[in-house]
């Protein structure tokens, strides 16, 4: 270990693995530090992502891939389900597997990785970040970078420790808890969505198959919906209703930021990447695809930034990812905020009309435009984000 990088990453998830990666493609040296004892452990996540959105960054591979996702299956309160094909769309994940992968492309191309590292502070000069302090085998330790990538998660400390405002209001937090359950009779080509005020009001609930007749079963439900009642209850009433006596093999819950990126994603110093910069689609809740591409623009620019030797340069990581993904995920959260509030008979009317369209022109696009035609400005964001 030196004491000194090119570049600091804290957190080894998809979006830390990508900016270390991109970072030392471009000949920085770059250290990444995980305070779990493996990386991709513990798996707080659905793990279901788009065919795409993983193979701009790796080739798909069986190891990793636990079912592959052709349908939609959306399914309204009163039982009307809504079924759209998409062909070879996506995967449902081993997320264990596939975030040790992503993280050996960052060793592959020159980073250094070290577990059980348990970053608690920030080295300061001159008011600007120039490293991090980290506790590892019972000794604290300095270690000292030109630029820090915050990948913490959710939980984020290392920002606000920077100065940046990290904070998110609790109604924009979404509530969520999973289990993944055996003995689940589920097409494995097929993710479940349901929908309504018994399930998940102002959210929505799913189940993801695994494979092996295993399921990733879980919901997210708005702040406000979890301060009366848990998601946790809600996950309970479902399994007694649909999958009495299932054996279960993991139970997670945490929160998911349901809201646009943070105002500032990075200051002197420092970038900040992923979950951690609130890079998570907020109509899905989804974060793998977009915390990847969030940490390979965050890698890519500082590497740029060191290679130039004008560190300002991190500065414009705001903008980059705005033009990205970033303006995307604000009109996403239009949406969101425009079909959160819908009642029981409002989703089972949209399942009705929609079920009335032909099953090849049947599209996310018109899921949307089915549930919002009398909200005419939301109409134009549909049309900005699945109109293409």
């Amino acid at each position: 270990m030196k004491n000194e990088y090119d570049v600091v990453v804290v957190g080894s998830g998809p979006a830390g693995s990508m900016a270390a990666r991109f970072a030392a493609e471009k000949g920085v040296s770059v250290l990444m530090l995980e305070k779990d004892r493996d990386v991709g452990y513990p798996v707080r996540c659905g793990e279901a992502i788009s065919k795409a959105g993983v193979e701009e960054f790796i080739p798909s591979d069986e190891k990793w891939i636990n079912a592959r996702i052709s349908k939609f299956s959306l399914n309204a309160p009163n039982g009307t389900e809504c079924v759209i094909e998409f062909g070879d769309a996506g995967y449902v994940l081993e997320r264990r597997i596939f975030d040790y992968e992503l993280a050996k492309t960052a060793a592959k191309a020159g980073a250094e990785i070290l577990t059980r590292a348990y970053v608690n502070g920030l080295l300061f000069s001159d008011d600007k970040v120039c490293g991090v302090k980290y506790e590892y085998r019972g000794e604290q330790k300095e270690v000292k970078a030109k630029v820090v990538i915050a990948a913490d998660g959710v939980e984020s400390r290392v920002g606000r420790w920077a100065g940046i405002k990290t904070y998110i209001d609790y109604r924009d937090m979404e509530c969520c808890t999973q289990v993944t359950a055996a003995n689940i009779n589920a097409n494995e080509d097929t993710l479940y969505f349901y929908f309504g005020k018994d399930v998940a009001p102002q959210g929505y609930f799913w189940v993801f198959p695994k494979g092996g007749n295993c399921a990733n079963i879980g919901l997210g439900v708005s702040g406000i919906v979890g301060k009366k009642k848990s998601a946790l209850s809600f996950l309970n009433e479902f399994m007694e209703q649909h999958y009495p006596g299932a054996p279960i093999l993991t139970s997670i819950a945490g929160g998911v930021p349901s809201a646009p990126t943070l105002e500032k994603i990075s200051a002197p110093g420092i970038l900040i990447v992923g979950d951690a910069a609130r890079q998570v689609n907020p109509l899905s809740g989804g974060g793998i695809a977009s915390g990847m591409i969030g940490g390979s623009i965050g890698g890519r620019i500082a590497a740029e930034a060191i290679k130039m030797n004008k560190l300002d340069h991190i500065l414009t990581y705001d903008k980059a990812w705005h033009d990205r993904l970033g303006k995307r995920h604000e009109t996403f959260n239009r949406i969101k905020n425009g079909i959160y509030n819908f009642s029981d008979d409002k989703f089972n009317n949209i399942a009705h009309s929609f079920n009335k369209i032909p099953k090849d022109k049947r599209t996310l696009g018109r899921v949307f435009t089915v549930a919002l035609i009398n909200n005419p400005s939301l109409l134009i964001d549909v049309a900005k984000v699945f109109i293409v």
